[in-house]
C-alpha cells in the first residue's frame, strides 16, 4: 500500500479544517501562514478556499465562503500573522540577526548593506515582498527589528496581499476540482522541496566551515603578512 504524499497529507488537513472549522478556520491558517510556520503555505489555503466559494459552502456558524468572507478572513489573517512575527522580530532586535548572520557565514557588511537598504526601501520591500512565494511570511521580522513604523508596515502589508490574495482565490475557483488530478504529482513536490533543503543545508554547512577553518594557503598567506611586517 503506497503511503500518501506529505502534500497530499498537507492538503488533506487543510481541507478538513477548512471545511469543518470554516471561516474563522481560514482566518487561524492564514495567521500560522504569515508567521513563517511550515508547512502551511497560502498557495495551499487561498485556491481551496476559493474552491469553497464555488461550491457555495457554508461553515461553521452559519458563515458562507463567499468572495467577500474569504478576501476579508485572508487579508485580516495574514495582517495579524505578519504583525506577530514584526512584534517578534522587533522584540528580538538585530542582534539576533547579527548573530545569525554570522552563524551562516554573512559578513558584517553584508548585514549593514542590508540595513541601510531596508531603511532606504523597507516599505516598497514589505509590499513586493507579499507577492513573493515563501519570501511573504519571512519579511515581516527584519521590518521589525528595524524598527519600520507599525502603521506603514501594516498599510504595506495590506496592499500586497490584496492582489496576491486575490489571484490564489481566483484561481482555485476557476480550477474548482481539478486540482485533485495534480495529486499524482505531489509526491514530486515533496521530492523537490526536500533537494532544496539538502542543497540550502549543503552550502550552509560548506559557507560555515570555509568561514571557521579557512584554506590552508590563505592562513600560510597571513601568517608571511604578520612575519613581515614583525620584521619591518
Amino acid at each position: 500500500m503506497d503511503l500518501p504524499s506529505l502534500t497530499q497529507l498537507l492538503l488533506n488537513f487543510i481541507t478538513t479544517v477548512l471545511a469543518d472549522v470554516g471561516i474563522p478556520g481560514l482566518f487561524a491558517l492564514m495567521v500560522v501562514e504569515s508567521l513563517g510556520i511550515p508547512p502551511l503555505p497560502s498557495e495551499i489555503i487561498l485556491p481551496l478556499a476559493g474552491f469553497l466559494v464555488w461550491e457555495n459552502r457554508i461553515g461553521w456558524g452559519g458563515l458562507p465562503f463567499t468572495w467577500t468572507t474569504v478576501m476579508v478572513a485572508a487579508v485580516l489573517g495574514g495582517w495579524v500573522g505578519a504583525l506577530l512575527a514584526y512584534g517578534l522580530g522587533r522584540y528580538m532586535g538585530l542582534a539576533l540577526i547579527h548573530r545569525l548572520g554570522r552563524r551562516f557565514a554573512v559578513s558584517e557588511e553584508d548585514l549593514k548593506r542590508a540595513e541601510r537598504f531596508f531603511a532606504r526601501r523597507g516599505p516598497a520591500t514589505v509590499g513586493i515582498s507579499r507577492l513573493v512565494p515563501v519570501l511573504r511570511a519571512y519579511i515581516s521580522y527584519p521590518a521589525g527589528a528595524a524598527e519600520m513604523n507599525p502603521v506603514v508596515f501594516s498599510i504595506f502589508t495590506i496592499l500586497g496581499s490584496v492582489p496576491f490574495a486575490v489571484a490564489l482565490v481566483y484561481a482555485g475557483y476557476v480550477l474548482r476540482q481539478n486540482y485533485l488530478e495534480l495529486s499524482g504529482y505531489f509526491h514530486y513536490l515533496d521530492i523537490l522541496g526536500v533537494g532544496i533543503l539538502v542543497l540550502l543545508g549543503v552550502w550552509a554547512s560548506w559557507a560555515w566551515r570555509r568561514r571557521t577553518h579557512p584554506p590552508e594557503r590563505a592562513q600560510e598567506d597571513r601568517s608571511a603578512s604578520t612575519a613581515s611586517s614583525r620584521d619591518a
